[in-house]
């Protein structure tokens, strides 16, 4: 989502070009380019596919409704094992309209997630469930720290249900990090992804997530954080910005790489080559 402008074919020659050697995938582009023909690409193309976003919204009251959101996201979880990744990302959704029941919203994502880890474990596949700012509680997700993430992801199996640490949205919270080692612990770190946060937010909020560097999160300290925890997976970089929309996606990936190498992976001091 970092570069959507790029079609499918686009974004794996630019990863190929400047030696990314993996991609986070979205189902609306997987939908648009093909599900086996995207597989085909990527797996031709030697990239890992690290995860699959989105699944989720599990919060409706309606029976009818719950049903589809279910079904639809056993179909997002064949659609990853077919990808090749082993992690289905998941979005809790917010609360039904007309409700103000945020403890019942939550239960029903955990009544989904009984239904779902059986089914994402026989396919290979692992669930995250990533909790957004608490400015998304109301529409989008009612899960809104690690602690309430991991809460729900310990009534089930590690290898079944476990959370995603995105530092856009829990880089406030002075409790991230004992959330982050209590995770690891117990084998629960299946996806970890960066964002910086810049203000003042645009309009509408969602699309406002910042290149690394250019806001006010320590992306080295959050590194270290999961480090210590014991993560040793992909490190995504997961930026909803239209001013980044708007450019060559080209130069935005080759520019995001940079950052991240800058941001991330060097340390304080280091020469780092443009």
């Amino acid at each position: 989502m970092t570069v959507r402008q790029l079609s499918m074919p686009e974004l794996v020659a630019a990863c190929v070009q400047l030696g990314v050697p993996g991609v986070g995938l979205w189902r609306d582009p997987v939908h648009a380019h093909g599900l086996a023909a995207t597989a085909e690409l990527v797996r031709d193309a030697g990239l890992t596919v690290t995860t699959l976003c989105r699944g989720g919204f599990f919060t409706a009251i309606d029976p009818q409704e719950r049903a589809r959101a279910l079904a639809g996201n056993r179909r997002a979880v064949e659609e990853a094992a077919t990808l090749g990744t082993d992690t289905l990302v998941l979005v809790s959704g917010g609360l039904p309209a007309g409700s103000k029941d945020l403890r019942g919203a939550r239960e029903r994502v955990a009544d989904a997630l009984a239904e779902l880890g059986p089914y994402a474990q026989r396919h290979g596949v692992r669930l995250a469930i990533e909790p957004l700012h608490p400015m998304y509680a109301a529409d989008r997700c009612v899960v809104s720290t690690l602690a309430q993430a991991l809460d729900l992801a310990e009534r089930f199996p590690a290898h079944q249900v476990g959370i995603t640490v995105d530092t856009y949205h829990v880089w406030w919270d002075d409790t991230a990090p004992r959330q982050i080692a209590r995770a690891g612990a117990a084998g629960r770190i299946h996806s970890f992804q960066l964002a910086d946060w810049t203000t003042p937010l645009p309009e509408g909020v969602l699309n406002g997530r910042g290149q690394l560097g250019d806001g006010t999160i320590d992306m080295r300290e959050w590194k270290g954080y999961v480090e210590a925890a014991g993560y040793t997976g992909p490190i995504e970089v997961e930026l909803f910005n239209d001013a980044l929309w708007a450019r060559d996606g080209r130069e935005v990936l080759a520019e995001t790489a940079g950052r991240f190498v800058t941001h991330v992976t060097s340390r304080p001091g280091d020469a780092v080559r443009p």
